[in-house]
């Protein structure tokens, strides 16, 4: 039996958060949606919920009970906040959120990218937040899925499994307790450093943003980014990214899943090479490349994606020179210094930390070991 006493603050309403808000809110759940501008969510408010058309094409209205630009107002009476916007807002929501929240309540990142729940505690911490907060982070979306209109969404597809990981990993079930009615798709990760090592985003959005740019710039994204952007060319590069990614895990103690077991986990999508598995998941079809390299795929991806990935691989002795080729080739066409405003090693609490110190803390929450427990005079435990 679903609980539908269950208040859920969905932060965001952009593709995925309406996509989102309305998804839940035709389940019956009572949505609580917040974005930082009124004006973009002001006809959700106007009509009282999202049009919203799910995977099987059907057509519903998914009543929003609350929609709203105050962050104190959004997180009253929440159990669960579903984060759902770029990873470069994630700082500015935690600050935003740092005076509000309560104990109990459950902070989920969909997804965190790449050391999005690290980043995300330490903020909370320098804001002087002491609730008993659970901080979570998903290892992608759930939907694919985009906006199409002020009060409209759609769902192309929904993944068949999510990994998911709290920090500390040790308080991951209770994360799961509570989404497990909600979205039964959430599964248990190790950690936080796996959900964050199988960022697919990392590999496959800025690179083949940035390796069809021409394209977009001629046609202002008229062609489908993963059918017709994904050729054997691009997608032999996808390839090299994903072999870096997949041996900085390795390096960190994580098995990561390679991008064609990642397809074939999330969508059924199999095929000989990165290619012809990208191009046989029915769930791309149909979604358009970006219309500028003003994008996300850009501005999110390459700062809180690759430059993270990027740190820890060269601070751990592995060569990511094609990481840093597209961080490069990111900066030089926005002029934008994406490695120093990105995610750094700084930013997720991780300087000067070994991977021993690193394990204890995204699994323990602290990157100290635990004290001896005292002994008598006797010497005796």
């Amino acid at each position: 039996m679903l609980d539908y006493e269950l208040q859920i603050a969905v932060i965001g309403a952009g593709h995925g958060g309406k996509a989102m808000a309305a998804e839940l809110a035709v389940r019956g759940y009572t949505v609580r949606l917040y974005n930082r501008s009124y004006e973009h969510i002001a006809d959700i408010a106007a009509r009282g919920g999202i049009e919203v058309t799910l995977e099987d094409g059907e057509q519903e209205f998914g009543p929003v009970a609350y929609v709203t630009s105050d962050m104190a107002f959004a997180l009253t009476g929440a159990k669960l906040v579903m984060v759902v916007v770029p990873a470069s807002a994630h700082r500015d929501i935690a600050i935003a959120c740092a005076p509000h929240l309560r104990d109990g309540q459950i902070v989920v990142l969909n997804p965190g990218r790449t050391g999005g729940a690290l980043e995300f505690r330490n903020v909370l911490r320098e804001n002087d937040c002491t609730a008993d907060v659970i901080i979570a982070e998903a290892e992608t979306f759930l939907f694919a899925s985009r906006s199409n209109g002020p009060a409209q969404a759609q769902i192309f597809r929904r993944k068949n499994t999510v990994p998911l990981a709290a920090l500390p990993s040790t308080r991951t079930g209770e994360v799961l307790d509570v989404l497990q009615e909600v979205y039964p798709q959430f599964i248990a990760a190790p950690n936080v450093l796996y959900t964050s090592l199988n960022n697919m985003g990392a590999v496959f959005h800025p690179a083949l943003t940035l390796l069809n740019a021409g394209w977009i710039e001629a046609t202002g994204g008229q062609f489908e980014f993963y059918i017709d952007g994904v050729t054997p060319s691009t997608a032999q590069f996808l390839e090299r990214l994903d072999r870096e990614r997949v041996t900085v895990a390795t390096a960190l103690g994580i098995r990561a899943q390679s991008a064609h077991e990642w397809l074939a986990r999330a969508y059924s999508a199999y095929g000989d090479n990165l290619c012809e598995a990208i191009h046989a998941n029915p769930g791309y079809r149909g979604i358009t490349a970006p219309r500028t390299l003003r994008h996300r795929y850009i501005f999110e991806d390459v700062p809180y994606s690759l430059v993270p990935i990027s740190e820890l691989g060269k601070r751990f002795g592995v060569d990511v020179w094609g990481m840093e080729s597209m961080i490069q080739i990111a900066c030089v066409i926005d002029g934008v210094d994406y490695r120093h405003r990105g995610r750094t090693l700084e930013r997720m609490g991780l300087v000067g930390l070994s991977l021993q110190e690193i394990t204890r803390l995204v699994e323990t929450g602290s990157p100290d070991p635990e004290p001896l427990p005292p002994s008598d005079p006797y010497g005796q435990p």
